[in-house]
This record gives structure tokens, sequence and C-alpha cells, in this order.
């Protein structure tokens, strides 16, 4: 662990001093606040997990949000933007907004279904799935059937406040955050290809990058 987390200082260390040439190394202090509050969600759930405790769907999505990386994997993505991410547009990722959190749980929701199976027959602590079971008395494909409506809203949320008209938040972020969206849809849609990426994410990032179709 030393040595992962020495890595990760080093690696900060060389982003600050790179883009302290541009005086934009203050977005980095972002990416780091990002990384400890992921690694403060891990804990939680090794504590969960260790207790045996299915939460409730509700404390499982607010600590899942940011467990799930996609908020450490979004702050992070957006560092070295340029000007474009001021301080401010920091702040407002930080806060979690409707966007970024509706993006986060489309990932997670999606994650969840695909891969809590093999996840709970490894070890791990209890999905999405398995907490609305628990909290509405159905079964699994019932609490599949549910989640995929909560990550239907999730899109609705999505599309709606990154393709308004607010001109205070930059546009390039937003783009971003629904690039991100899609990227996890990819990955999700019908297996855990982040786990097990020799399957379709294997073929789709081939045809995207190696045998792409030109015009």
């Amino acid at each position: 662990m030393k040595i992962f987390y020495q890595a990760l200082l080093d690696v900060y260390a060389k982003m600050e001093e790179t883009m302290s040439k541009d005086g934009s190394s203050y977005q980095v202090h972002y990416a780091k606040e990002a990384m400890k509050d992921l690694v403060g969600a891990y804990f939680v759930e090794a504590k969960w997990y260790n207790e045996g405790h299915v939460p409730k769907l509700k404390e499982y999505i607010s600590n899942a949000l940011v467990s799930s990386a996609y908020y450490m994997i979004t702050t992070t993505c957006l560092v070295g933007m340029g000007k474009v991410m001021s301080k401010e547009a920091f702040e407002w990722v930080r806060s979690a907004p409707k966007p970024i959190r509706s993006s986060t749980l489309i990932g997670r929701l999606m994650d969840d279904i695909v891969s809590h199976k093999f996840e709970q027959q490894r070890g791990h602590v209890a999905s999405a799935v398995e907490c609305y079971m628990e909290d509405n008395g159905v079964s699994e494909q019932e609490a599949c059937d549910g989640i995929n409506k909560m990550i239907d809203e999730a899109w609705k949320d999505v599309n709606e406040e990154c393709f308004s008209l607010n001109k205070d938040i930059p546009r390039p972020l937003l783009i971003r955050v629904v690039n991100l969206t899609r990227m996890l849809y990819v990955i999700y849609k019908y297996e855990d290809s982040f786990t097990h990426s020799s399957t379709r994410l294997k073929e789709s990032v081939a045809l995207l990058f190696v045998d792409p179709v030109h015009p």
C-alpha cells in the first residue's frame, strides 16, 4: 500500500509541476480531494462487508456514488482543460450537481445489474440489486426492472441538465460529462466489460482505433 500511495503522490506532484507553467496547478487539488473521498467510501463498504450489513438502497447509493470512482474519474479527467475549468467550475463539480450525480448513478446501477452475481460469488458488499430486493421484498428480476427505471430517469436528468441553456457552466465541461456517461453505457450495457474487458469492450476499442471505418 505504501508503494501504491507514493506512486499516486508522485503522479499528482508531476501534474502540479507541469500545470504550474500556465497557472492551472490549482486544479490538481480537486483531483486529490476526489481521490480522498473515494478511499473513504471504500472503507465504508469494507465495514459493511465485514459486518454482513445490507444497507437500505438510499444509504447504499449515497456511498456507492462515490465508491464507484466515477466522481473521481470525472474530476480527474477535467484537470488539464486549461482556463475552461476555473475554480468556480471545479467547486460546481465538487458539489455533486444533478448532471454529474445522475451520470454517476447510471454507471453505478448498470454496473450492479450486470456484475452483482459474480461479485457475490467472490465475496463483495451488497449491490443495488440486493439492497433493492431487501428493501422491497421482491425477486432479483423485479429488482433489476426497478433499477432500470431509475437508470431511465437518470438519463432524462443528464440530458435535461447538460443540454439546457445554463451559460454559467462551461459547455466543454458538460459535453465531457455526457461523453463519460456514454462510455459507461457502452461498458455496462451487456456485461461488466470493465472487469471482463477481453470480449465486447476489446472489440469496440479495436473498431474505434485499430480497424476504423473511414468515410
